[in-house]
């Protein structure tokens, strides 16, 4: 049983394989709901000032802004890991608020948001996104920066938002190719806790998690020449795992790598005292990248 592993060890492992959670998981039946509905845009109102619910395509999200937004300088948005909430990203946004505008949201199924009322996929959820890009920045640019699934769901969506999203941070995103990456790292003939890590990931990725969000292999497609950091964890917990934890490393470190392909401005660095929570572990790593990223696609936004 993986309580066989150290607790904490545990714990982040089921969070940052899959990138989600597993507290929240159900089996509720599967509901008609449209989430490609028309958001409500609402630019033009009051600038949200600490936490608000929005309505997006009739669902209610919950959204936190901070910090005075600089003309012409993008809107940080922060996206959260699976199982996570914007409250996890509270530390972070409060540092970077202090010279950005920095925004966070709950998703469907995470936080103070409602609860979606059948299976999402990555368009759904992006649908969501889209319509809290809406409110918070109208039609001026965003820098998006997530966290585990939070980064796996920003990098499928800036590439066909490329008018808007200028720039990307990713920290210890789930790999793009998670589902083949796991099935291969462990074997369906493994024992133990590691049969237990496995069967336990790919039931998520069909959906059992808090977001009942389908969670499927794709290749990395580009977001133009946007400044994108992907940050990487530098303490090796998955090598826990007995018996596959050196392969599960491996296919992070590779996934990692695949994300450079969005653009051909990509870097990739390693947080060297840093497990998954990169930005709770070396917040200054987390911050620092994001304003590097922020400052340089306010200086594409005006031609430098």
């Amino acid at each position: 049983m993986l309580r066989k592993i150290k607790t904490s060890v545990a714990a982040a492992l089921c969070c940052t394989v899959l990138g989600t959670g597993v507290a929240g998981c159900d089996g509720d039946a599967v509901e008609n709901w449209d989430p490609f509905a028309p958001a409500t845009r609402t630019a033009d109102a009051a600038p949200i000032s600490g936490t608000e619910k929005i309505d997006v395509a009739g669902r209610s999200v919950n959204v936190s802004c901070s910090g005075d937004p600089e003309k012409g300088s993008p809107v940080i948005v922060l996206m959260h890991g699976g199982g996570d909430g914007l409250d996890k990203l509270a530390a972070i946004q409060k540092t970077l608020s202090k010279q950005n505008r920095v925004c966070s949201y709950d998703r469907l199924g995470a936080g103070a948001s409602d609860q979606p009322d059948g299976p999402q996929s990555f368009s759904s959820t992006g649908k969501i996104l889209t319509g809290v890009l809406d409110r918070v920045a109208g039609d001026g640019p965003v820098v998006l920066a997530g966290h585990s699934l939070g980064g796996l769901i920003a990098a499928r969506y800036a590439p066909d938002h490329q008018d808007r999203v200028k720039g990307l941070v990713l920290m210890d995103a789930t790999p793009p190719t998670m589902v083949d990456d796991i099935t291969k790292a462990i074997p369906e003939s493994a024992t133990g806790p590691a049969a237990e890590l496995r069967a336990q990931n790919l039931a998520m990725f069909r959906g059992e998690n808090p977001e009942k969000l389908v969670i499927t292999d794709g290749k990395v497609r580009s977001a133009g020449n946007i400044p994108v950091e992907v940050i990487q964890h530098g303490k090796q917990y998955l090598a826990a795992v007995p018996g596959y934890g050196p392969r599960l490393e491996q296919a992070w470190a590779a996934g990692q790598r695949k994300w450079l392909a969005l653009s051909s401005g990509g870097k990739l660095s390693t947080a060297a005292d840093s497990g998954h929570y990169i930005f709770v572990d070396q917040p200054d790593v987390a911050v620092q990248a994001v304003e590097r990223v922020t400052a340089q696609a306010a200086r594409q936004a005006h031609g430098g």
